[in-house]
């Protein structure tokens, strides 16, 4: 059997299984890891009705929070701790109880400690309803024991 330092797939499978176990946040959110390659995650929400706002749409932070996630996932697929170091969102339409949302993040670029990651969210029909672009940058820590 590769190890999974050997197999990328495995590797980022390994690391996000780490993280997924210690992710109280996300899982409290009733977010679901739906998939994972390297540099890429899918992370999945329903929205439910403490999520709303005054206006009775869904909380952009919640949908922050999701896109969040799905690049946190995505940047630390490659075996080393990867945190946030600066990221922005755009919201494009308002999000509705009962709604599940879906978070793709993709790595546009990366080179040494620093990368760069898109996230859309939508619903469940494909509709985009936020835009996010996070910045990464890797510790000099292994996510997995024994590196």
């Amino acid at each position: 059997m590769d190890r999974p330092a050997d197999d990328p797939q495995a590797l980022a499978e390994a690391c996000a299984a780490a993280m997924w176990a210690d992710d109280r946040a996300s899982r409290a959110l009733g977010m679901a890891l739906v998939s994972v390659t390297p540099g890429q995650a899918v992370l999945t929400m329903a929205v439910g009705p403490d999520m709303a706002n005054g206006h009775g749409m869904c909380h952009g932070g919640y949908i922050f929070t999701l896109a969040d996630s799905a690049f946190a996932f995505a940047c630390n697929t490659y075996g080393k701790v990867t945190v946030a170091q600066s990221n922005s969102i755009t919201y494009l339409r308002p999000g509705a109880v009962g709604d599940i949302l879906t978070a793709t993040a993709r790595e546009v670029a990366r080179a040494g400690r620093s990368g760069l990651y898109d996230v859309r969210v939508s619903r469940e029909d494909g509709t985009p309803l936020a835009e996010f672009r996070g910045q990464s940058r890797s510790l000099d820590k292994d996510i997995l024991p024994g590196g």
